[in-house]
């Protein structure tokens, strides 16, 4: 491992970067990046956000002195060559990002510096992080490295959905030697649970009472806000904690709720938007027999984030306790309700007994279900080189001794044969309560961490270099 006098020489270069770093994470931040799939066009497969965003992360690698290309929107690759060309150690993070919701307290693509953090849409998922990495590599280039085999970046631009980026890079550049994605928590992460999402549908709904209800962001997306409005006289309605009761003069109240939001893969301790406005109006009768039935469905979902209540609960060794939520309710014209879902389960369950359990659920309420898409659990070989060079990386620079884990969340480890996520999340550092997670209000990060996980992959690069592949 790196001696005392190399921590120092990469702690010097670091700071001698540090603002120029800032700077080139604000430009990225400063960019709206959602999928637009309605402004979709050739070149620009995810709309002009994401390709505005791949461009200017392209644009940084091309000044930091890296082969930088675009591939016809849907991804890009930036490279310092090695001595085989055709061999990649690889690092991959997205500059597209999940939408905003109402509950930010300044624009969110509009970055903010305060107190030694970063604030806004993608400073921690994944635009700071990608940042970070290619100034990793640029470390090596300006220190006249000679390696192995080429060091890649690659940009995607649409892992927030549905991973259509890998899907191009994959087809038409095959897989890389090891892949590291900045995209995870530290030490190192080797395995990710399955990723199942799905939704349910109600009957039909007769004398609806629910007027307009779209609420949550996204489906792996637990909403801290959200909001209904129903046919009511707010004079009958009671205060409670958390929820905002606003009368649209019409015969109808708007019902706002203000929850905890977070990743559907760490539902624990988390407060469902949603969840409080379903407790509401069925507490207060504020809707019709038929939406009770469904909202008793969404309660049954989003009150038990183990699946024990719909049926899915499992467990095992390698990742432990399946979690599921509800992150999104939409209403039709008709009245019809859904309700998404999102799972992240161990091997010990599959597509099929998701499908067989939901349906089963859904049918004692009077609704439908359906399968929305699901990817198997991933992992590789904790004792591999790989996973132990990099744990042995971190540890050494942070002097812990932490040891390689499994996550519930996806990255895009899962789409490669043989890759790792590795950073740059610290979740046991506690931070101010201003300071929002990745997919809630107020995203930030601290410029401390970002400075330890920069000096984490200068080392990570060269000690898998030394890999034989």
């Amino acid at each position: 491992m790196a001696d005392a006098q190399r921590m120092k020489e990469i702690d010097a270069w670091i700071d001698e970067n540090w603002e120029t770093i800032i700077s080139e994470i604000e430009t990225l931040v400063n960019i709206p990046s959602q999928e637009d799939l309605d402004h979709a066009a050739p070149g620009a497969p995810f709309g002009p956000g994401p390709l505005k965003a791949l461009n200017a992360g392209l644009d940084l690698c091309s000044r930091l002195g890296m082969d930088a290309q675009n591939h016809e929107g849907f991804v890009g690759t930036a490279d310092y060559p090695g001595a085989d060309p055709d061999k990649h150690i690889a690092l991959i993070a997205h500059l597209d990002t999940v939408p905003c919701g109402p509950g930010w307290s300044q624009d969110p693509h509009i970055m903010t510096r305060r107190d030694g953090y970063l604030i806004g849409r993608g400073t921690l998922d994944d635009k700071g992080p990608f940042v970070v990495g290619a100034y990793a590599m640029r470390y090596w280039h300006d220190h006249g490295a000679s390696f192995p085999y080429t060091m890649r970046m690659i940009l995607g631009a649409n892992e927030e959905t549905t991973l259509r980026d890998v899907e191009y890079y994959l087809e038409h550049f095959g897989e890389p030697a090891f892949l590291m994605t900045p995209d995870a928590e530290f030490p190192v992460c080797y395995g990710e649970k399955g990723i199942y999402q799905g939704v349910f549908t109600s009957g039909p709904i007769t004398d609806p009472k629910i007027v307009d209800w779209h609420a949550g962001e996204a489906f792996n997306a637990i909403p801290t806000d959200a909001d209904v409005t129903v046919a009511a006289d707010i004079a009958a309605l009671p205060a409670a904690d958390g929820i905002t009761l606003t009368d649209l003069g019409d015969g109808t109240v708007r019902i706002a709720a203000k929850g905890k939001g977070g990743h559907a893969s760490q539902p624990q301790g988390a407060i469902n938007a949603i969840g409080m406005l379903v407790d509401y109006m069925l507490d207060n009768d504020l809707v019709s027999e038929s939406e009770r039935q469904f909202l008793t469905l969404q309660k049954t979902l989003i009150d038990d984030y183990s699946g024990a209540g719909v049926g899915v609960a499992a467990s095992d060794d390698l990742f432990g306790d399946l979690t599921i939520i509800g992150g999104m309710v939409w209403r039709d014209e008709d009245g019809t309700l859904h309700q998404s879902v999102d799972s992240r389960y161990p091997t010990t369950f599959s597509c099929a007994q998701f499908e067989q359990a939901l349906s089963a659920t859904a049918a004692r309420f009077g609704a439908i279900y359906a399968t929305d898409n699901d990817t198997e659990p991933f992992y590789i070989d904790p004792n591999g080189p790989e996973i132990q060079k990099l744990i042995a990386i971190y540890n050494d620079v942070t002097g812990e001794d932490r040891k390689p884990f499994t996550i519930g969340g996806g990255t895009y480890a899962r789409e490669f044969k043989n890759a790792a996520g590795f950073g740059p999340e610290m979740p046991w550092v506690e931070t101010p309560s201003w300071v929002g997670p990745m997919h809630g209000d107020d995203e930030g990060v601290s410029e401390e961490l970002l400075k330890t996980t920069l000096k984490i992959y200068i080392l990570a690069i060269e000690e898998i270099m030394k890999i034989e592949y």
